[in-house]
């Protein structure tokens, strides 16, 4: 939820997208909210109902990951002149690898802002 939040702040200040792309953005984010809840680790976070950060993390990265090598496999495939590829994919799984790449740089600047401030915080 706090990721969502944060994506819908950053892209409002960008307003480098439409509103459809934000619902869009929104509805992946909620997906994979769900994912990650299913992560729970069976011993003491289960207990307190808390994520395991660091699984969320790396299931987010892979996520990212692997629409950026199905892009990519896509792009070859096209160029190689293959018929099941159609330009329309191509271009469509180029552009979730493009915002899912971009998601994750705003959700670490803000990551990286956030350390700051409270690094520069008087004690």
């Amino acid at each position: 939820m706090v990721l969502g939040r944060l994506m819908c702040t950053c892209l409002k200040k960008e307003r480098t997208l439409n509103t459809p792309a934000i619902d869009s953005l929104l509805a992946q984010m909620r997906v994979a909210k769900a994912a990650a809840a299913g992560l729970r680790e069976p011993d003491h976070a289960a207990q307190s109902g808390k994520l395991d950060f660091a699984a969320v993390l790396k299931s987010s990265l892979d996520g990212i990951a692997q629409a950026q090598a199905n892009s990519d496999s896509m792009q070859k495939a096209f160029v190689m002149g293959d018929e099941r590829v159609s330009l329309s994919d191509t271009m469509i799984a180029m552009q979730k690898a493009s915002v899912n790449f971009q998601a994750a740089v705003q959700v670490r600047n803000k990551v990286v802002q956030a350390y700051n401030d409270i690094m520069n915080m008087q004690v």
